[in-house]
């Protein structure tokens, strides 16, 4: 939960509930790479027309997080996993590093969000609503006490800030999402009962891909979904699936993972033989330390992240700093 336990609660219910469609993560975010064009009102139509989960949909409003879900897949995987199957357990582990960065001194209200607590349970809300701000933090050092860093993660442009503290880049305008049913206001928490809304009643996700995990140990893990979801992209194609004008490869995975639940060999990282496929499994309280001569800017300069811009005058593409974060790997 380290890497988004401190965004704004909406956004935090979205990325769960698109984490349980792993496969949809990698087509959406094919699609958005493909139609830069699109903006405002034009994005958010064409959007509505997918056939993906309203979470997945909502996400695209943010490429910059919907980019990070599919570069970290297997990372997004594990927490698909986990939120479908231990969602008392994911729910309490945001809480628990909400409450971990505000002892720490890194979590409380800013000019772009506020910080509260309701029924012991720490909220936070963006300050505007159609204009979310999303924090850009090192998620392996922002609790305080270092915590491991998850197996081959990679820093992405625009959420990641080489820094033990928050820092806030350009807003996200979500305004032109709002007449649509899966918009930005339709998600949340219900804290008291841990779980997330959707349109004011519990989410729950329609996934096949994490509905019976053993599946996927009995067909020998990895390897063997790997080779389940080959057999499925290439039938695809033998049937015309890739034949047919306009479909892209990312689509005729989409349909080889579709009911498939062994499609949940995205948890373990690629090259990371071995390790446990938990959302928890790099937790630590110790961890090395590390020490930063500065503290640097509180907000991003610059536009490394492509800047790309989604109505409103808004920049989508990060436009941010990333404080060297790269670099420290």
């Amino acid at each position: 939960m380290a890497p988004i336990a401190l965004y704004p609660d909406s956004l935090v219910a979205q990325i769960l509930a698109a984490s349980t469609f792993p496969e949809q993560v990698v087509e959406s975010q094919r699609w958005v790479q493909a139609h830069p064009d699109l903006k405002g009102d034009a994005l958010a139509r064409a959007v509505d027309q997918q056939p993906w989960d309203p979470s997945i949909k909502a996400l695209t409003a943010f490429p910059s997080v919907l980019g990070n879900m599919d570069k970290n897949l297997p990372w997004t995987s594990s927490l698909g996993d986990a939120y479908y199957n231990q969602q008392q357990a994911v729910m309490d582990a945001v809480q628990a590093m909400r409450e971990r960065a505000q002892a720490a001194g890194n979590l409380k209200s800013t000019p772009q969000q506020t910080v509260a607590t309701q029924d012991a349970s720490i909220v936070i809300q963006p300050v505007n609503p159609e204009t979310i701000y999303i924090p850009a933090y090192d998620p392996w050092l922002i609790y305080g006490t270092p915590i491991v860093e998850w197996p081959g993660w990679y820093p992405y442009p625009g959420i990641w800030y080489g820094g033990p503290y928050l820092s806030f880049g350009i807003g996200f305008g979500v305004g032109y999402y709002g007449g649509f049913g899966w918009g930005w206001g339709h998600w949340g928490f219900d804290w008291q009962h841990r779980y997330a809304t959707y349109n004011n009643a519990r989410y729950s996700s329609r996934s096949n891909t994490f509905y019976n995990r053993s599946n996927y140990y009995q067909g020998g893990g990895q390897r063997g979904v790997q080779s389940s979801v080959a057999r499925g992209i290439n039938q695809s194609r033998a049937a015309g699936v890739n034949g047919r004008a306009g479909t892209s490869p990312a689509a005729a995975e989409s349909h080889a993972f579709a009911g498939n639940a062994a499609a949940r060999g995205y948890t373990e990282p690629h090259g990371e033989a071995g390790v446990r496929s938990s959302a928890f499994s790099g937790y630590d309280h110790g961890g090395e330390t590390r020490s930063f001569s500065s503290r640097g800017s509180s907000s991003f300069g610059g536009s490394p992240g492509g800047g790309e811009s989604h109505g409103g005058g808004e920049s989508h593409g990060g436009g941010a700093s990333h404080g060297g974060g790269g670099g420290r790997r």
